[in-house]
């Protein structure tokens, strides 16, 4: 097997204090080089569409909820684990460019809603399909169903543990 630029940022550790023990490296950087991978792969798909990573979250967290796509700003920066300043800047630019509409709550008229327009559900739509296309090439490299079951479930255990230990 041909080594990555874990093995080399592992072996420079060894090379330079090797009383270290670097080895949660070879999980955590990988993990983490895959993440930002990803994520400039998902850039480059969704630029196409005038989206980038943060929009499109918030696009598909709203698409995702069901008719009528609407969820308060509290629930959506809560799901997506940004601050409230964040969310209400990426609502306004969502806002401005007529992916999203802000209403009053008929229940509670101090509250808002962040709603989906026409435009907003076709867009999402429209990349869903190309986007988990385009993530689905990413994991032919598994050969196998048992491959892709038993990284799923890897990564659903360590996930689990995480959000229990860090907060």
């Amino acid at each position: 097997m041909s080594q990555d630029r874990i093995d080399q940022i592992l072996c420079q550790w060894q090379q330079e204090s090797p009383q270290l023990d670097a080895s949660s490296l070879a999980v955590v950087g990988r993990i983490l080089r895959i993440a930002r991978l990803l994520e400039k792969h998902r850039e480059a798909v969704l630029s196409d569409y005038g989206l980038n990573v943060w929009s499109f979250d918030v696009l598909a967290t709203l698409r995702r909820q069901g008719s009528p796509y609407q969820l308060k700003p509290t629930d959506l920066y809560n799901l997506l684990m940004l601050s409230s300043g964040a969310m209400t800047n990426r609502i306004d630019r969502l806002e401005q460019d007529g992916i999203v509409v802000r209403s009053r709550d008929a229940s509670d008229r101090r509250s808002v809603i962040v709603q989906l327009t026409p435009k907003g559900i076709a867009l999402a739509d429209q990349v869903m399909p190309v986007l988990f296309e385009s993530e689905q090439k990413l994991l032919a490299q598994f050969g196998t169903l048992t491959e892709t079951d038993t990284l799923t479930a890897l990564l659903r255990q360590f996930l689990g543990s995480l959000e229990k230990s860090v907060k």
